[in-house]
Formats: C-alpha cells, structure tokens, sequence
C-alpha cells in the first residue's frame, strides 16, 4: 500500500544489504549464505569469529558507518548536516538512473523517488569537493513565527559563487543540487498527515534567486510565495521545469532536495537561496511555539560541471577565505 503523497519520500538513500536467489520459476526464494555480507560474530559461542548479515540490518549498518565516518571527519557538524550530507552525496545507479530518464511526468518521478530515494550514498562525495565539484554548507537557524500565529523571519543566504568562471564556460551545461535538512517537533495529540500541517511544528522551504531578479525582487517574491504557502494556495514557478522534482514535489517531510540542469551562464546570476518558514502546529497553537529559540536547519548547496577542464573551488576557497593547500 503506497503512503499518502504528504508523507515523506522513503527511503531517503538506498545501501547495499546483500541479494535473494530466486527459483526459476519464481515459486521459491532463499537468501544463500554466498549472497549476503559478512560481518562480525555475537557472541561467540562456537569459536567462529565471522557470520553474514542481510536486508535491513545490513542496509542500515552500513548507513550508520556512513554517518559516522563523517562526523570523525568533520565533529563539529550539526545532526541535521550529517543526515543531509547523507542523501546530498548519494546517486543513482545505471539502473535506477535508466528508470528515471523513462519517466516524463513529475509525478513518475516521484514515484520512483519512493523506491530509490536518491539513490546510493557516497562517503568521498560527502566529505570532499573536487576542482570540478563544489559544495557549500550553511549552517544556520531561523524563528519561524511570532507567537501570535504569524510568519516571523526568512534566511537570505548570499552565497560565495565562481561567478566569472561559470561566465566563461558560457552555454555548457551544469547541474545545481540544493539539499534542505532540519527536524520537527511532532504533535504528540494528532496523527497522520490528513490536514497538511496537522504533524510537523513548522516547515521550511528554499527558493533560489533567478537571473533577472535583484536582491530586492527577490525578497519579495519569497514573502509573497510564503503568504501562499501559508494560505494554502497554488503558486507558479517560470523556472519550474529547470528542476527535476520542482517546488511543488520536493516539499514532503523536513528534508528537502532537488536538481537543477541549465547553463553555466544562467547559474552564475543565481548566487543567492532563501530559506523561509510554512505554516505548522507551532503556528495553530501559540501558547506552545517554540519559536523563540530558533530552529535548526543545514543548507547544502553543490555545483558541478562535468567534461569542463575548470577549477571551480579554488575561487570560492579563495573568496571564502579558506587556505589553499600547494603540494611541492
């Protein structure tokens, strides 16, 4: 029975958890000991160190490996960048990659979503960027409301961008990725997500800034979208189709991402993301916002642009101030 299409997109990463044999003419499965994954034994009571492991307990260690290993890189991180850099790093396999490009609708899409997630996570990709490949990491919070059931404050991220080199790369294609994580406080007195803010505290959404807006247009539209988002109306998005989910899909559960493919030229002018509050329980019931203290959220945000021979770190590391390691 598939969920309800408000309820968050699971699995968010897929993780390798061993393989089933199967009869040939399907009557039968079995799960041979040559098929699973080894992994360490307990108790020890026969003197073998060694025994396999499959499904959702191996899936899950090895997600809990993942997670880990980059909280020892990187112990300063927040848990709301651990789990967002998770799904952030994670791709499609040939496979799963073949069944997305067969489907032409956003819903389809989305669908698969469900079934894949965002495919299978990377450790070197969630702990590096490569000349060719840059990510930015925000780690901020924001008040979502005001105590008396009204928006209170938005997030305007002015991000350091290779303006001039994705000037010079001109008309090739490039690919946006923007991963939204942060967490809720779940209404303990209702269940389900028959009312659309009936579970979640709050919401967050991003929205990034499009070439011809100024920093101004921009603000604007993003209080005006967040008026529509609050009053449970349809908005429109021009570049709706540059994304592969879009606005309207991506916005289950409290992780949030998605991917933009267009010109190298058209990136450069949109340097800018905004992360501003929906409506939620927080909002319905003031006596019990927890707005006041803030809430968490971690944006990440990575360009990439492959078969161009261009160093698209070393500008941002620069602008950022982060020094620049010569190996001699």
């Amino acid at each position: 029975m598939p969920f309800h299409r408000q309820w968050p997109a699971k699995p968010d990463v897929v993780l390798e958890g061993g393989n089933v044999a199967r009869s040939p003419n399907g009557s039968t499965f079995d799960t041979p000991y040559a098929f699973q994954l080894l992994t360490a034994k307990a108790p020890i009571n026969d003197g073998r160190l060694l025994t396999v492991t499959c499904a959702t307990s191996a899936a899950t260690a090895r997600g809990t490996h993942l997670a880990a290993s980059i909280l020892a890189d990187y112990p300063s991180l927040w848990p709301e960048t651990v789990r967002a850099l998770v799904v952030h790093s994670a791709e499609w396999t040939p496979a799963m990659r073949a069944r997305f490009d067969a489907e032409r609708t956003r819903q389809g899409r989305v669908a698969l979503l469900r079934r894949y997630g965002m495919g299978v996570p990377d450790l070197s990709r969630a702990t590096r960027s490569a000349a060719d490949a840059l990510t930015l990491i925000a780690e901020d919070t924001l008040r979502p409301f005001d105590g008396n059931g009204k928006t209170r404050e938005m997030n305007l991220h002015d991000l350091p961008w290779p303006t001039d080199v994705l000037n010079e790369l001109g008309g090739a294609r490039v690919r946006l990725r923007i991963t939204l994580s942060y967490f809720v406080d779940p209404n303990p007195a209702r269940r389900g997500w028959q009312r659309r803010y009936r579970y979640a505290s709050h919401g967050l959404r991003f929205d990034v800034r499009r070439p011809t807006e100024s920093s101004d247009d921009f603000r604007k539209r993003i209080n005006q979208r967040a008026l529509a988002e609050e009053e449970n109306r349809s908005t429109t998005h021009s570049d709706a189709a540059e994304w592969y989910f879009g606005p309207e899909q991506r916005v289950a559960g409290s992780l949030h991402t998605d991917i933009w493919h267009g010109t190298a030229a058209d990136l450069a002018k949109r340097g800018a993301i905004a992360v501003f509050p929906v409506s939620g329980w927080w909002k319905e019931r003031p006596d019990r916002d927890r707005s006041g203290t803030g809430t968490r959220y971690s944006l990440i945000v990575s360009i990439e642009t492959p078969g161009q021979e261009v160093d698209i770190w070393t500008p941002v590391a620069t602008e950022a101030g982060i020094p620049i390691v010569i190996e001699t």
